[in-house]
């Protein structure tokens, strides 16, 4: 694929005027002749079955992540775990059988090491993403690294090996779930991206829930199974996503930005289960080197310049960074981990019986809940989801901890695991989905996989910043705050839904081309009444040429590719 300069515009500091693909297989010409006769409804092919089916794989990374993050609340639980990483001396209780425990910082530490390894992992991924490509990214410094690590947790003997293994499968995580929603983001069709990379959270769910089983079949095993069969399972999630990947094209995106074009049409061909030569491939993909070029006139984006711009400027990078880094901050602040990371023991501290069944509920109420946000992130919006959705998980939370201050009677621990699952209900179908919807449709092309890479390390901070704390906090020779820690978790709900009505923006319906031009002209809480009067392509010189032999009624490309200099870029 080649720039081809109009003569009248060769001087101009505007764009080339027309793209040109060569195919290789029979030699002939196809103009991308791209919006003057391109409505805005056109930009982009109808999704196929084939569409759906690509993107939907590229989602099961969640199982990888979700299960990952979900076995530990099963294994700390574990009798058996208790016995050979635990110590002698405490009570004999329920939750302590034969006196064996650990201590708090070592239940602390065990917990957040894998965020701490996360966050390392989704700095680095978004050098890598750009590096060597994204789909690279996720097979080798994801899924390679990932499996060493879950090597290491299944020899390990002590809580240090442990926490080394699970250290490194948090890099391995880390570059899987920051640089899969970058790719997922890039490749679904903008008619559906919000249901597609919901799928990706739905996944999460999935794996979460799956982690839950398994430990919940081996919760009474008297050997070493009963914990490293859980931590074992991982490698299967691994190896299908390793293989599945390979079927797999890379971003179009990421080959235009590389000034590959001619594989940018071939992998966007595929997404869009089309033809190379359709005019929907043409026409979209000439909108997406037009905003590529659009956006390079500032040159190459260096990590010290997406922190530039003004945080009052609804279109600069800095600004864009912090509504990518805070939306994943406040999605942990929601609480929604202590549930998964810590719900056996909580449970066990609050006397409710079957602590582990009662676990087991909450994550598969989290993984049926989270199909209704494909249908309502779509139907109602981003922005909608996120304001309303920390609302009602504000109302539940202080609920729960109401109830739980409340006593200890057989029918208020019932009101309790309801209003818990009914919380978990609004967590999975708005802010589960919808902040990562958000992060992979607000960065524009040449800050992208940095922008997503640090707002999915926020993510990670928070996560190892409360999985540390937690403990601290909530275990009763500490700060014993028990369920009142729903006080807390309530509140910041409160904020989080602030936050969203002022800063985020609504970005349902646009191409990532379209969010950029929304978010330069309109602030956030005007977003949703937006509407896209132009393209890129047009505005920047991709622009139908007009013969004589071609009509002007049906835009028509015309068969004769006139004769012209042809200038290669990059």
């Amino acid at each position: 694929l080649r720039y081809v300069p109009n003569a009248s515009s060769c001087s101009s500091t505007h764009y080339p005027t027309r793209l040109t693909l060569l195919d290789t297989t029979n030699s002939k010409l196809s103009t991308i002749d791209s919006a003057m006769s391109t409505t805005l409804h056109r930009i982009e092919a109808p999704v196929t079955a084939k569409a759906y089916i690509m993107c939907a794989f590229a989602a099961f990374a969640g199982v990888l992540f979700g299960y990952d993050s979900g076995y530990i609340s099963a294994v700390l639980g574990m009798a058996q775990f208790k016995r050979d990483y635990g110590h002698p001396g405490y009570p004999v209780q329920s939750d302590t059988p034969d006196g064996y425990n650990y201590d708090t910082w070592e239940k602390s530490l065990i917990v957040s090491i894998l965020s701490a390894g996360t966050f390392v992992g989704a700095l680095i991924s978004g050098y890598l993403a750009d590096k060597i490509g994204r789909r690279p990214t996720i097979v080798g410094p994801g899924c390679g690294v990932f499996m060493v690590g879950v090597v290491i947790q299944v020899a390990a003997r002590h809580v240090a090996g442990l926490c080394v293994g699970r250290f490194i499968s948090g890099l391995g995580v880390g570059c899987v779930s920051a640089v899969n929603i970058l790719y997922m983001s890039e490749v679904a069709p903008r008619k559906v991206r919000g249901a597609i990379v919901s799928a990706y959270q739905f996944a999460i769910t999935i794996g979460i829930m799956l982690a839950s089983c398994v430990g919940y079949a081996n919760q009474d095993r008297r050997d070493s199974g009963a914990y490293r069969i859980p931590i074992s399972v991982q490698f299967l999630w691994a190896i299908i996503l390793s293989v599945g990947l390979f079927v797999l094209p890379e971003s179009p995106r990421y080959w235009v930005k590389k000034k590959k074009y001619a594989k940018a049409a071939q992998a966007l061909a595929r997404v869009r289960g089309q033809a190379v030569d359709c005019q929907f491939i043409e026409d979209e993909l000439a909108e997406i080197v037009a905003n590529c070029e659009y956006e390079e006139q500032v040159g190459e984006v260096s990590w010290a310049g997406l922190f530039t711009g003004g945080i009052t400027n609804s279109n600069s990078n800095i600004r864009k960074i912090f509504i990518g880094t805070s939306l994943q901050m406040m999605q942990q602040w929601t609480g929604i981990n202590f549930i998964f990371y810590y719900s056996v023991t909580f449970f066990q501290q609050v006397h409710l019986t079957n602590p582990f069944l009662i676990s087991m509920v909450t994550t598969i109420v989290n993984v049926l809940s989270t199909p209704v946000s494909f249908y309502a992130i779509e139907k109602f919006g981003r922005r909608n989801l996120l304001i309303w959705g920390a609302v009602a998980m504000c109302i539940c939370e202080f609920l729960v901890a109401i109830i739980g201050v409340s006593g200890n009677s057989e029918a208020l621990n019932y009101c309790l695991i309801v209003f818990v699952c009914i919380y978990v209900f609004f967590f999975a179908s708005t802010w589960g989905p919808a902040a990562w919807v958000v992060i992979g449709e607000i960065f524009q092309l040449p800050i992208r996989s940095k922008g997503v890479a640090l707002s999915t390390a926020s993510n990670w901070f928070w996560n190892c910043i409360i999985g540390i704390i937690i403990p601290f906090i909530v275990d009763e020779d500490k700060g014993n705050l028990g369920v009142k820690v729903f006080f807390v978790w309530g509140s910041t709900c409160a904020f989080c839904a602030m936050f969203a009505w002022i800063f985020v923006p609504e970005t349902k319906g646009l191409t990532l081309e379209q969010v950029d031009k929304m978010m330069a002209e309109v602030p956030a809480y005007e977003s949703k009444r937006w509407i896209p009067q132009d393209t890129f392509s047009e505005n920047y010189g991709f622009t139908h040429r007009r013969s004589s032999t071609r009509s002007t009624l049906d835009g028509e490309r015309t068969p004769k590719v006139e004769s012209f200099i042809e200038m290669h870029r990059g």
